[in-house]
């Protein structure tokens, strides 16, 4: 089976190793790729959004899947350009079309949708520059920290949390007025805070039937203790610890199953994974935002835990059998850390010589940002490689992956040292 994934990150990457690992035969392109994905496929050099090369690929190629990995080709509709397209509408997505896309593309719409269909989320109003008045004044009436969240895409920046009254409301008027984050930012959602602990939990959804896949924690801030700017992701962690049964069975009730019916009630086509980031407050869960596709760097952790042949997974869904199909799970914990570029998340370098990638190693290496150059692994990108370990718990799954890095270098090399801080 001929299977195009769109992407050049970790995910992919990680998408790749579980696809080459099925019982179905698979030739495997990735759209652009990594020097990762270069020992398992076939990298084509190709943006994400150029759909016209995209569509070129895959009649070349005598694609049979495809598997988008990042968000932007899905919010720009690129599962409908396959459907409007007779040479290929037959061709099945892994990821919902333009419509339902908009959950992650729009955080307003995103909230419509909690609030229309009941689900549990902070609660919001939205603000453009128009009514930026009454943007200072619902301010007024919050306490802080005061949450800014830009509507549009971000690349995941765009999300403020403030403590300060005054400096929340000269970031609204940068946002709405100053464009600190582009058209992005022409729509703002200011929300309530709510304190807790976050976590992420995996859907994969045929439109009709859906299974649940492992929970994960990822630590987004670049330094120790959650603190310094907010990155990618800098490691993860599968299952988290503290959702039980009990507060597992509140987010099946109270969260997943309203979004999987609310998508069909409001009439959004939906093949594929449903990334929801929750927070748990006290005892409840409540969400804080939905993605519309794996996350970068969870999918290091949950994918390596699925026993299941992702490419059966796949063509249920694309058959709308997904029902039909069992969900096997590892029972150990896996984590993964991330080493990044000297610099990262700001101004970084590229190009330098990763070493110690041929070591022998308990751990399973995902690239995030490499490329070959001159058949040397180099560093392309801030967040680099991605180290993922099993364990009976999260400390020693850990312990492997510290051991792994150690053993590994390039130039101004740095990682997370503390993940699991928070789980003690």
């Amino acid at each position: 089976m001929n299977i195009l994934i769109l992407g050049a990150g970790g995910r992919e990457h990680t998408i790749a190793w579980k696809l080459k690992q099925s019982k179905t035969p698979t030739q495997l392109f990735v759209a652009p790729g990594n020097a990762g994905t270069a020992a398992l496929a076939t990298n084509l050099a190709l943006s994400v959004t150029d759909f016209r090369a995209i569509k070129q690929a895959a009649i070349a190629h005598e694609i049979q899947m495809l598997v988008v990995g990042p968000e932007d080709p899905l919010v720009h509709g690129i599962h409908d350009f396959f459907l409007a397209d007779p040479a290929l509408k037959d061709i099945p997505v892994i990821g919902p079309q333009k419509a339902a896309a908009a959950l992650e593309g729009s955080k307003d719409f995103a909230k419509q949708f909690l609030t229309r269909h009941q689900i549990p989320t902070a609660a919001y109003q939205a603000f453009t520059a128009e009514n930026v008045e009454a943007g200072y004044a619902f301010l007024d009436s919050l306490k802080a920290p005061y949450v800014l969240k830009a509507d549009g895409l971000a690349a995941g920046k765009g999300v403020l949390i403030l403590e300060d009254l005054d400096q929340a409301k000269t970031e609204l008027k940068n946002m709405l007025l100053g464009a600190k984050f582009g058209a992005a930012s022409s729509r703002v959602v200011i929300e309530e805070f709510l304190d807790g602990i976050e976590l992420s939990c995996f859907v994969l959804t045929d439109g009709k039937n859906y299974k649940v896949l492992p929970t994960a924690k990822d630590y987004k801030r670049i330094g120790a203790g959650d603190t310094g700017l907010n990155t990618g992701g800098m490691g993860a962690i599968s299952p988290v610890p503290f959702a039980d049964a009990t507060f597992m069975e509140k987010i099946h009730s109270r969260v997943i199953e309203p979004t999987i019916k609310g998508l069909a009630k409001d009439g959004l086509p939906y093949k594929g994974f449903i990334f929801i980031g929750l927070i748990k407050v006290g005892e409840e869960p409540y969400v804080i935002e939905y993605n519309v596709r794996l996350g970068d760097p969870e999918t290091e952790v949950v994918l390596p835990r699925l026993q299941t042949d992702l490419v059966a997974l796949f063509k249920a869904v694309a058959e709308e059998q997904l029902d039909s199909v069992s969900l096997e799970i590892d029972p150990r914990t896996a984590t993964t850390v991330m080493s990044v570029a000297g610099g990262y998340p700001e101004a970084y370098e590229k190009g330098h010589e990763i070493q110690g990638l041929d070591h022998d190693t308990d751990s399973l290496l995902f690239h995030a940002g490499t490329t070959l150059k001159e058949g040397k692994v180099c560093t392309n990108g801030g967040r680099v490689l991605a180290v993922t370990s099993f364990g009976a718990d999260y400390r020693a799954a850990l312990a492997t992956s510290y051991k792994t890095l150690e053993g590994i270098s390039f130039k101004d090399i740095y990682y997370r040292k503390d993940l699991g801080f928070d789980l003690n």
